[in-house]
C-alpha cells in the first residue's frame, strides 16, 4: 500500500509511480485544506493534468483563472506557469497525474523537511530546481 505523506495539511499519496509506468506518468492522489494552494510556478519537463474528484479549486494557467469543480479536469501544458487554490468550504480531493513521472519526489522531499511557506523558500525553491520547476510568483489571494 503506498504511503500517504503530509506537507503543509495537504496529503500526497503517489498511487502510480514512474516505475510502475516505465517512467511514463506519475499519479498522486491528493487532499488540500480550504483556502490552501501552492505559489505560482512552471513544470519544465512535465505536462500536468488536476483532476478534481471533492470540493472546489481556483485554477489559473498562464493569467486565465477557471473554477474546477469535482468531476472536473484541468490540463496545464509542460512550461506553463499555474497555480491553484481550493475555495470550496470542504477540502478538495484531487489527482495530480504527471507526464513523465518523476515529480512527485518534490513532494516525498518536502514532506520530509517539512519545509514552511514563505519562511523556508529559499529551501523550496531549491528542491523545486531538482526537479525541474521554477516558482515564479505569490500563491493565488
Amino acid at each position: 500500500m503506498p504511503e500517504t505523506l503530509e506537507w503543509l495539511g495537504t496529503s500526497y499519496k503517489t498511487i502510480l509511480s514512474p516505475e510502475g509506468s516505465g517512467g511514463a506518468m506519475s499519479i498522486v492522489d491528493s487532499t488540500s485544506p480550504p483556502q490552501s494552494g501552492p505559489p505560482r510556478h512552471i513544470h519544465h519537463n512535465e505536462d500536468e493534468a488536476f483532476v478534481i474528484l471533492t470540493g472546489a479549486c481556483k485554477v489559473w494557467i498562464a493569467g486565465e483563472e477557471t473554477i474546477v469543480k469535482a468531476g472536473e479536469t484541468a490540463f496545464i501544458p509542460r512550461g506553463t506557469e499555474h497555480t491553484f487554490k481550493v475555495v470550496s468550504e470542504e477540502p478538495c480531493r484531487h489527482l495530480v497525474i504527471l507526464t513523465p513521472g518523476g515529480f512527485e519526489g518534490f513532494f516525498a522531499a518536502m514532506a520530509k523537511d517539512q519545509c514552511k511557506i514563505p519562511e523556508d523558500m529559499p529551501k523550496v525553491i531549491e528542491e523545486g530546481e531538482k526537479f525541474n520547476m521554477t516558482f515564479t510568483g505569490p500563491p493565488l489571494d
